[in-house]
């Protein structure tokens, strides 16, 4: 069972006009919300970035947070299982032709769908995931969780085309993010991340391991990080809502650091379970 435009319905019968502005241009918004026994993880920051994408593509919402955060419980509760992973997409909708400018007046397309939710398994965890690296050749506006991913994509297939998890991306030689995920240093002690700027997205996840980090006492900086610093890590982390927090052990064939998960990995995954109990359960 799915949402669309106002109604509950299976799959087979969702359908969207072919002149669709999300079809045609990729001209929408989405958002990825992991649901625990039943309870959306972070709605609030979901749906906050939700708002400030649409507001970026000048667009307005059609939904307050209650309306979402309704709608969203009523597609979980059509599905027999716990965890989900809710996707959720907001296009510009219909037009009378194909036009690049705006239409005179809009009538949102709104989808959700509802994906069993599968965490990372202890063996990959405790063995590491590998990455490769690449130019970020995406446009400028990668704050914006835009539905027109194409370039992400195919980073994303350099990754599979290697036997890989992650495309590691590197704009004018300073990291940026993964593929579909967000990247962490681990340095000398130190925790190292970019910057939100218009070069990634505001993850969701990102933010928690960064007040996890400060509510530990584990020391953090936010600068560029150049990729001759991120080759020589002690540490390297992939983040997301899906992923939650996984050790690269291995980048373009070569180990990071001893090529194993290391100790400060071991600490923030289980920091960040004990978060997510502690927000899920009270």
């Amino acid at each position: 069972m799915v949402y669309l435009d106002g109604r509950y319905l299976p799959l087979a019968e969702a359908k969207v006009s072919v002149l669709d502005r999300g079809f045609l241009f990729g001209d929408g918004i989405y958002e990825v919300i992991p649901v625990y026994s039943r309870r959306p993880f972070r709605l609030a920051e979901h749906l906050a970035r939700l708002d400030a994408s649409l507001a970026g593509i000048r667009m307005a919402n059609p939904h307050s947070a209650a309306e979402w955060a309704e709608l969203i419980a009523g597609l979980v509760a059509q599905h027999a299982t716990d965890d989900q992973s809710i996707y959720l997409q907001v296009t510009r909708g219909p037009m009378a032709a194909r036009r690049h400018v705006f239409p005179a007046t809009m009538q949102p397309t709104v989808f959700m769908m509802s994906e069993p939710l599968s965490t990372p398994p202890a063996e990959q965890r405790q063995r590491g995931v590998t990455a490769v690296s690449a130019v970020d050749f995406r446009w400028l506006r990668c704050d914006l969780k835009a539905t027109s991913l194409l370039a992400n994509c195919l980073l994303r297939q350099l990754a599979v085309d290697a036997g890989c998890l992650e495309t590691i991306l590197f704009r004018d030689g300073f990291l940026t993010e993964g593929a579909a995920s967000s990247i962490f240093v681990v340095s000398g002690g130190r925790l190292l991340a970019p910057a939100k700027s218009h070069l990634i997205l505001p993850g969701i996840t990102y933010d928690i391991v960064l007040e996890l980090a400060a509510s530990h006492g584990l020391t953090t900086e936010l600068r560029p990080i150049g990729e001759l610093e991120v080759r020589a890590a002690d540490e390297l982390w992939l983040v997301s809502s899906t992923k939650e927090v996984l050790p690269i052990v291995s980048l373009d064939g070569a180990p990071v650091a001893s090529g194993q998960p290391g100790p400060v990995f071991a600490r923030m995954y289980d920091w960040y379970q004990e978060f997510k109990r502690e927000v899920m359960h009270g």
